[in-house]
């Protein structure tokens, strides 16, 4: 199983002056070095589009659940906007109405699925902005940090959905935000406080608030969710872009860039999503600064703010609760640093993510909740609120939809699968029509395979198969032969002329047994953790118990293991959407050991 990278990032303190001049350096070097959108696009694999995947089983079945809880009373357009003459979303406008928005365009896509109210949402949206075309009080010369915040999920969700529609009503939307909110922010975000001993901290809830003002900046206890603004205003720029927009956003990103998140104990959701603009701004522009700030930044986040079961701290520096919405943030980071690095440590960040915390925080109803953070104070994983219906389930539609968006890839004619998932796809290969279905027992067992379906005499394709470390001994096998093939870059490469109907069986044994820990700046070096390949196991229970020195780790079923000779059992800190996982019940899982003596 993967263990924490080995990467010990230092942020010096630094005085203004010169790291204006190191940012402009670096954006200097890489104006000489960078690459255009096709030249990217052409270098590395792409997701396919929703249109061509079919997702079934599991995955399927969390999207469904979520989409049926974006469906529930209190996501009805009557209540997502404010009632007139109300303030919009309790101190964060366009937050509610985005994410809500947001989730229903993306699980739609994914799923196929019509939604019943997400017209009504965009045909009402003129009728609840206020003057100037957006949402909560028309800005002054005080910046309200959570109002950006807010119109950054807002400019999200309408931008997917004019990518996706191609509404030229929706167009104007957006076209009002940038002109009458974002670009009268220029100009301001270069001052945005970053000093630590200016910012309040080790004050929030769940919910963020408004503190003090400061360089005409009302803040908020989530520091620094101006990075959220980010990333609606990058993607509002990847659609219609201007010079006037490309100048806030270099603004922003140098100041996100002079940051030093420990220090300030930044909100891990809100560093996560500016490090998803960021990767989205090196798309278009190809500025090599971009993706190795984006890496340094991801990394300093997985050696200092990840829980044993790989969510997150809300805060750096503050161990206190996790937050589905940076948990499906930081999924989505991996997927794209493995995509522009080829680096296999990212994808299986990915892998451990989605199956032991976003998995583990997908409540029985279909919505998102938050946990402890096991490690610091405590060896067990537990539940600290069943649901965060105001953000977490919002964005557990997008973090969904991408993970089926994210089972194939493609570049040229090759087909990568990074992960395994019930599923068919159906695509074009050198002007021929071919779809693919796949069946696995991932990540129970230890098989996957896939079904060839195409009209013509035979076609020549490319596989590549994710192999993971927690993979040995991996076979492929064509219409029950076996075949040779090559690995690189943790992919098995197989190449060759395929029938309609040929079969390709890819199976390997699963790793088990003891780990080291994933966060050694806040958990004691001397526990362990239970894997099964990427499953993190733990004993149900209240007592604390110990393991052996050595442990050898039987499956009996999908949700039932043990330690053999001992009498230890575990189940996965996976589960689907189990009802037991509650706030109310008596679960409380160990998922770090002391070894016997």
């Amino acid at each position: 199983m993967k263990k924490n990278i080995s990467v010990v990032i230092k942020i010096k303190s630094i005085e203004k002056l010169y790291a204006f001049l190191i940012i402009s350096g670096m954006i200097l070097i890489s104006f000489f070095s960078c690459k255009t959108k096709k030249e990217i696009e052409e270098k590395i694999p792409s997701p396919v589009a929703f249109s061509q995947i079919n997702i079934k089983g599991e995955l399927y079945q969390r999207a469904m659940k979520n989409f049926d809880r974006l469906e529930t009373d209190i996501y009805h357009p009557e209540n997502i906007f404010p009632k007139k003459h109300h303030p919009s979303s309790v101190g964060w406008p366009g937050d509610k109405e985005g994410r809500t928005m947001l989730g229903l365009v993306m699980e739609s896509q994914a799923t196929h699925r019509t939604p019943k109210y997400l017209d009504e949402m965009i045909r009402i949206f003129p009728e609840k902005v206020n003057i100037q075309g957006y949402l909560g009080a028309v800005q002054g010369d005080t910046i309200i940090e959570q109002q950006l915040a807010g119109h950054g999920w807002l400019l999200r969700s309408l931008c997917e959905y004019y990518i996706w529609k191609k509404d030229p009503k929706v167009k104007t939307y957006i076209d009002r935000i940038i002109k009458n909110l974002v670009l009268p922010t220029t100009g301001y975000h270069k001052n945005y406080p970053i000093d630590p001993e200016e910012r309040i901290k080790n004050v929030g809830e769940m919910a963020g608030s408004s503190v003090n003002i400061i360089n005409n900046w009302k803040l908020s206890t989530d520091i620094g969710c101006d990075l959220i603004f980010m990333d609606g205003v990058v993607q509002a720029y990847s659609l219609f872009p201007s010079d006037s927009l490309k100048k806030l956003i270099d603004e922003i990103v140098s100041r996100f860039f002079e940051m030093d998140l420990v220090k300030i104990k930044a909100q891990t959701h809100a560093t996560l999503t500016g490090l998803r603009a960021v990767l989205r701004y090196y798309d278009i522009t190809g500025e090599k600064y971009l993706l190795e700030g984006a890496e340094k930044r991801y990394n300093l986040y997985l050696n200092q703010a990840i829980t044993e079961n790989y969510e997150n701290f809300n805060w750096f520096g503050r161990p206190e609760w996790t937050e589905p919405c940076a948990i499906i943030d930081s999924y989505m980071v991996a997927v794209q640093l493995w995509q522009h690095t080829q680096l296999l440590q990212y994808l299986e960040y990915a892998q451990l993510i989605y199956y032991n915390a976003i998995c583990h925080t997908q409540r029985s109803n279909g919505g998102f909740g938050t946990d402890n953070c096991p490690g610091p104070v405590d060896k067990f994983l537990s539940v600290v609120c069943n649901e965060a219906w105001w953000c977490c389930t919002m964005r557990g539609g997008e973090g969904l939809s991408r993970a089926i968006q994210y089972s194939y890839f493609t570049k040229g004619d090759t087909l990568f699968i990074p992960g395994f998932y019930e599923s068919s796809l159906s695509f074009n290969l050198n002007g021929n029509p071919v779809s693919v279905e796949q069946k696995t027992n991932y990540p129970f067992g230890s098989n996957v395979r896939l079904t060839v379906h195409h009209k013509s005499k035979a076609c020549f394709m490319n596989f590549q198969f994710f192999v993971p470390s927690w993979f040995r001994n991996p076979k492929v096998f064509v219409n029950e032969n076996p075949v040779s093939f090559n690995k690189k870059n943790g992919f098995i490469h197989l190449s060759d002329f395929f029938k309609d109907g040929d079969v390709i069986d890819y199976s390997f044994d699963m790793e088990s047994g003891i780990e080291s820990i994933a966060n050694s700046m806040f958990t004691d070096s001397s526990l362990v953790r239970l894997h099964y390949g990427p499953l993190l196991l733990g004993s149900e229970g209240e007592k604390e118990i110990k393991i052996p020195k050595k442990v050898v780790i039987v499956k009996q079923d999908k949700s039932h293991f043990f330690i053999k000779g001992t009498g230890i059992n575990l189940s996965p800190v996976y589960h689907l959407m189990d009802a037991h996982v509650c706030q109310d019940s008596v679960y409380r899982k160990q998922i770090l050991f002391k070894k016997s003596q």
